[in-house]
């Protein structure tokens, strides 16, 4: 395999938690890069390209507080540590990819183009997506996200009800229209990235609304006995054999689109509002773990470099089986 090309990493990066630190990507990959909104990787099936975020080492606490018009299934509030980062897709998984790696399209909402989420797939079906484009890359092992890993990645740092990119409007206390697709005006969801609505400060789109994402846990009743290292829970207790879904959908009102939202659906069940966005292992740990939403994990983005370092240029990688 020809090896990667493109202007190596500048000396400004920080060794210390950079997850491309060696200056390279993991074999997988197709593009790499840095942006304001953190570190990416791409990997590119047939001729779609898919982004996935970096998600620092850090620790944030799990759930609803008291103060938060939340549900008895929200709490208690958990503190979850994570010593090493992790990789997630920037979006949800769009009907396109969907089909370049199953061959079909089982989504409810066909019509609404190639960028618009896969839904009507169950936890089951994800599975069998994951198992099919993992064999795909060598090194590649993706995964559903612990729905501990979901809400850090949705929360990005904040501890305020929606992520306050996101839903700038009210400081991330509420969520309008403009901001989020939710509630069931218009039926169906929304292509999976792009104006108007905005990305969260770790990148990535539509974690709050559009369509529920399946998560890697069996469904527990509430947060007691959560795995304080943000693992998913693969024993169910009293919650029955239904798995996580996080984010809430279209369909669903705002107080439904919450950042520590979470229902439980039967793994065969398929709705056409539930959807998922993989993730991946650590390609390198942190020595920089956060405390609290004030501080968990450096945003690359952010540090007193000038704002024309913060882009970079994508290195790319030859066509797997090219010399």
């Amino acid at each position: 395999m020809r090896k990667p090309r493109g202007t190596p990493f500048p000396t400004i990066i920080d060794t210390g938690w950079h997850p491309l630190m060696n200056g390279g990507a993991p074999e997988w990959a197709s593009g790499w890069g840095q942006d304001s909104h953190g570190v990416f990787v791409e990997i590119a099936v047939h001729e779609i390209t898919q982004r996935l975020r970096w998600c620092p080492a850090g620790r944030f606490l799990m759930g609803s507080p008291e103060r938060e018009e939340g549900l008895s299934r929200e709490r208690p509030q958990t503190e979850i540590t994570f010593t090493e980062g992790f990789w997630i897709f920037d979006t949800v998984v769009t009907q396109a990819l969907y089909e370049a790696v199953m061959g079909k399209n089982p989504s409810h909402f066909s019509e609404g183009g190639a960028q618009s989420p896969v839904e009507n797939v169950s936890w089951e079906d994800t599975q069998a997506f994951l198992e099919r484009l993992n064999g795909e890359f060598s090194g590649l092992s993706l995964i559903l996200p612990s729905e501990a890993q979901w809400e850090y990645a949705c929360r990005a740092g904040s501890d305020t009800p929606f992520e306050p990119t996101v839903a700038a409007t009210h400081k991330g206390m509420g969520l309008t229209a403009e901001e989020a697709k939710f509630g069931n005006e218009k039926k169906g969801p929304v292509p999976v990235s792009g104006a108007p609505y905005r990305q969260n400060a770790w990148g990535l789109w539509h974690m709050h609304g559009n369509v529920w994402e399946w998560c890697a846990d069996l469904w527990s009743d509430d947060h007691r006995g959560a795995n304080p290292f943000g693992k998913p829970r693969l024993e169910s207790g009293k919650g029955g054999r239904g798995r996580v879904v996080r984010g809430g959908s279209w369909f669903y009102p705002a107080r439904l689109c919450r950042s520590a939202i979470r229902l439980g659906y039967l793994p065969v069940s398929r709705n056409f509002n539930i959807g998922f966005r993989p993730a991946g292992g650590p390609l390198a740990s942190s020595s920089r773990p956060g405390y609290g939403p004030e501080d968990c994990g450096p945003d690359p983005g952010t540090s007193d470099k000038p704002e024309a370092s913060v882009v970079r240029g994508l290195g790319r990688r030859a066509e797997r089986g090219e010399a």
